[in-house]
């Protein structure tokens, strides 16, 4: 049985940069983690996500596609599900969304993966 760990927190404050020791051993702490389930040969995908603001979310009604900026939370609703695909752009996701079978009864969240250096 597979079990996606949704990792949620505060979104990080733009007025107050994390302290560079505190985010390093934050990332130390990550690492470690990802290699011990990966030697335990149970990892099978992981990522950190951009932030909120990056987020656009996808809805189909009555056949037409409907975009919001911004995650989508409500509490009568919850996350049942990912997909990761690789897409030239936006508007690529957006179309792959509207596709998506949630997206006809529920709504998708687009979020672009962060990339490390």
């Amino acid at each position: 049985m597979r079990y996606m760990f949704l990792i949620y927190g505060e979104e990080p404050s733009t007025d107050a940069p994390p302290n560079p020791e505190d985010f390093q051993g934050v990332m130390d702490a990550y690492n470690n983690f990802t290699k011990e389930v990966a030697d335990a040969g149970v990892l099978l995908a992981g990522d950190a996500l951009n932030g909120i603001a990056t987020a656009t979310t996808v809805q189909v009604r009555d056949g037409k596609t409907l975009t919001t900026d911004g995650p989508f939370a409500e509490t009568k609703e919850t996350l049942g599900g990912f997909y990761m695909i690789e897409c030239k752009d936006l508007d690529d996701a957006i179309a792959w969304a509207a596709k998506l079978p949630g997206s006809w009864h529920g709504k998708v969240e687009i979020r672009p993966v962060m990339e490390f250096d």
